[in-house]
């Protein structure tokens, strides 16, 4: 019986990260993003000033699975970044200023120097842990919905309050 109910409970859980439709609300802890693979939620930390961009997520020892970091630039420009004192895998979502998904650059190696360049005129970089964005089948040209992308611009604005 404890089995059974440990399994339903699973499925549910399974169902509501995976399948469930993503909530409407926008906040600046979460990100959606949806694609012809479906919708997902992440929670994410902001790297807004140069200083919060600098640290990244170095000297990390682990993420949750459905976390990340959420960088953001004052204007769109080429983005380039490196793994040194990164110390999990990670997965690089690099997106316009309408916050389409352009580049993925997946599994960057952990303490690693060379450069990882997401190309020109981006504007947000997601972070997710390394591997993720193939399981969920996330590919270029998925959007993502945050408070901080301008809504005249964005592909998927978040919904009026």
């Amino acid at each position: 019986m404890q089995r059974a109910t440990f399994l339903a409970g699973a499925i549910f859980a399974f169902l509501c990260l995976f399948v469930a439709p993503v909530s409407a609300a926008c906040r600046d802890d979460v990100v959606h993003l949806r694609g012809e693979w479906g919708q997902v939620r992440f929670s994410v930390e902001l790297a807004d000033t140069p200083a919060s961009r600098a640290q990244g997520l170095m000297n990390r020892p682990s993420m949750p699975r459905m976390a990340g970091m959420l960088f953001i630039y004052e204007r769109p420009d080429r983005a380039v970044f490196w793994m040194e004192n990164t110390l999990i895998p990670l997965d690089m979502l690099f997106l316009d200023e309408t916050a389409t998904v352009r580049h993925i650059h997946n599994e960057a190696r952990p303490l690693d120097r060379t450069p990882i360049d997401g190309g020109e005129d981006v504007l947000f970089v997601l972070e997710i842990n390394g591997g993720l964005a193939r399981q969920l089948g996330i590919t270029p040209g998925s959007e993502l919905r945050h408070p901080r992308v301008d809504p005249e611009l964005a592909a998927w604005p978040c919904p009026d309050d």
